[in-house]
Formats: structure tokens, sequence, C-alpha cells
């Protein structure tokens, strides 16, 4: 634990000196600029080594390493092409199955996207990135990692969504969705997100989600049907969180206090308007999918699609708030509150589904057999 906390801490204080907005200059680097290459190349090698390094750390890691055994022998596994396809290459170049090779180019690509969207859409990098690690998406991307790039994939291609430019975000979806297809939910989600919504059509949108609640048989068999590994297994068990059900309401009620507060003028900026329209209806579509449609397997992964704007809302929100006093409140605020978060999710890093704890590396250990090994 100590060792997260002080990657955490580190990389934290390399991001507080990064400036994503820097005054550039025509044909010159400025010190700024230069800062900022050298505090993002620092801290994704950290972040890379502490991941690429991992060995056996991660509630999946085990079955990922019998999957790519089996892709390797050219037995059936639930995985997606673009997995199945890398781990038949880098097995194929490395004469081996090395499956160490598969993790560190899962977390390079990962953290490149998460890296790359933070630093291109966040109003506030240094909040961005501690939030990131705070509410703990890096540390889950040690577990499910097909999901997990998926997830960075989504995050950065919400830039698209937000400039319509539909034909570079479904190449990018579509790409993504290799990987782990549950990303293809984030066509119809984002596209959503961005119409400009009016009061009667979010009332019968409301309306609609009610028919989850009555018609969840029928849901459970479109899931099934697009889902057809789930039938018969725990994932259609379901279930929701009540912290992230606590966190869409939180971060919808400031979002709605930040924009009761602020004095407009008639020339609004546009694109801020959208924006902020796109990431509350994210929040509110998050919101009703954790009440409404709790019965759905893995209904968290849809919903992390959402709520992973977060991390860009919540900058853009201070930077709406024209008091000053008010502005460091409200950001002590979610400092605390994202402490508060770090310390329970770590206090849980040894726990089952977590498996953070304890930490190993393949320096000074070995892998534990799979499934495979023993029969």
């Amino acid at each position: 634990m100590i060792l997260y906390i002080t990657v955490a801490a580190v990389t934290a204080l390399l991001a507080g000196m990064v400036n994503n907005r820097p005054v550039t200059r025509p044909y010159r680097t400025t010190r700024q600029q230069m800062c900022n290459r050298v505090c993002l190349l620092s801290i994704f090698l950290i972040l890379f080594a502490l991941s690429a390094c991992r060995l056996n750390v991660g509630n999946d890691y085990a079955k990922y390493v019998e999957f790519m055994h089996l892709v390797n022998c050219d037995a059936y596994v639930p995985t997606e092409i673009g997995f199945n396809l890398l781990v038949k290459v880098i097995y194929g170049l490395s004469g081996f199955e090395n499956y160490l090779l598969v993790f560190a180019v899962y977390a390079f690509v990962t953290l490149w996207f998460f890296l790359r969207a933070m630093y291109e859409q966040s109003d506030d990098f240094p909040l961005t990135f501690f939030l990131f690690m705070a509410l703990g998406y890096y540390f889950q991307t040690f577990s499910t990692v097909r999901y997990y790039l998926a997830l960075a994939v989504a995050l950065y291609a919400m830039k698209f969504a937000l400039r319509r430019q539909w034909g570079r975000f479904l190449v990018l979806i579509l790409l993504g969705s290799a990987f782990h297809k549950s990303l293809l939910v984030v066509i119809p989600l984002y596209f959503l997100a961005s119409l400009p919504w009016k009061r009667w059509q979010l009332v019968l949108a409301g309306l609609f989600c009610t028919t989850f609640l009555f018609f969840q048989d029928f849901y459970l068999k479109v899931v099934v049907f697009l889902y057809p590994t789930y039938e018969g297994t725990e994932y259609l068990e379901g279930g929701t969180s009540y912290i992230n059900i606590a966190r869409c309401a939180a971060v919808l009620l400031f979002a709605g206090l930040v924009r009761y507060m602020r004095k407009r003028t008639a020339a609004a900026d546009a694109d801020d308007d959208r924006r902020f329209r796109f990431f509350f209806y994210l929040n509110l579509g998050a919101l009703a999918l954790y009440i409404f449609c709790s019965f759905l397997p893995i209904i968290s992964r849809i919903g992390y699609y959402l709520t992973v704007s977060h991390i860009l809302f919540l900058p853009m929100l201070l930077k709406e708030v024209e008091s000053e006093r008010l502005r460091k409140l409200f950001r002590a605020g979610i400092l605390l509150a994202a402490v508060c978060y770090f310390a329970v999710y770590m206090s849980r890093a040894g726990d089952d589904g977590v498996l953070l704890l304890p930490y190993k590396t393949f320096f000074f250990n070995d892998m534990v057999n799979i499934l495979s090994d023993v029969n």
C-alpha cells in the first residue's frame, strides 16, 4: 500500500507542474512547454513501469494468462478479435507465451489514451489527474485490462462527440470495440448526451426508464442475446453501487448550483454550454442507469463509460465559479472527498475482486499455475 500511495503522491506532484493551456510562441519552445513534456513523460514512465512490471496483481490476472494460453492453442475463448490477434502476434514474435509483454502493451496503450485525453480536454490538468488517481481509475487498470483500455478510448473519444466529428468518433470506437465490445454502448449514449434536450423530452426519457422496472425479463433476454456467455453465470445477478449513485447525485447538484450562481451574459460561450450539457447528461444518464437498471449484469461497466467524465466535468465546473473564495472552498471539498474515496479504496486493495495487494513483480516472483497447468 505504501508503494501505491507514494506513486500517487509523486505523480500528482508532477502533474501539479503541468499547464495544459501554456502560452505558445511561434518556432520556439517555452519553458512551460518543456516542463510539461518532462513531467508528462515522467508520469507516464512511473505509471507504466508499475503496471508493466506487476505479476499476478489484479483480480483476473491469472484468468487472462489462461485466456492467452487458450488463444495460443487455438481454443475457444470469450474474448474479442483484437485481444486474440494481439496475443497471437506477440506470442509468435516472442517464440513463447510472453504474457508479460501483452500486459505491458495494454498498459502502454491504456495510459497513452488516458493521459492524452486528460491533457487535451481538461480545464485543469493537475486536478483531473489527481481525480484520475484518487478515484482509482489507474489502479483498476490492473484488472479487466480489456475493459479499461476501452474506457480510456471512450474518454479520448469524447472530444470528437463534442465537436460532432462523428466519423472519427465511430472509427475510434469501432477499433476500441475490437478489444472490448461493451465500448459500442457509447455510440448511442454519447450521441444522446450531445443533443440539446428539452424538458418534455427529458420527462419522456424518464418515463421510458421506468419500463426497466416492469420488463426486467425482457431486457435480460436482450442482454443474453448480446452476451450469450453470460447465460447461466453469476454475471446475470446484477447489482448496483450506492457510492456511484451518491457520486452522480453530488456532481449533478454541484453542476446545478454552479449554473445557478453563475452570472450569465447573452453572449455566453456556445462551446462551454455544449460541453456542460454533454457532461451533465452523461451523469444524469448514469444516475438513471444505477437506479432503474440495477438488475442488468455488470451495470457498473456501462455506468463507468458515463461517470469517467467526472474527472473532466468537475474542473470545468470549478472554472465557472466566479468567486475566488468559493472556488477555493469547492476545490478543497472536491479534493477532500477524493482523498476519502482513495483511502477507502486502498483499505480494500487486498480484497477479493480487487487483489492489488500484495504487489509482486516478475523480478522476484514466479507466476502461479493457471487452470491449464493444473489440469
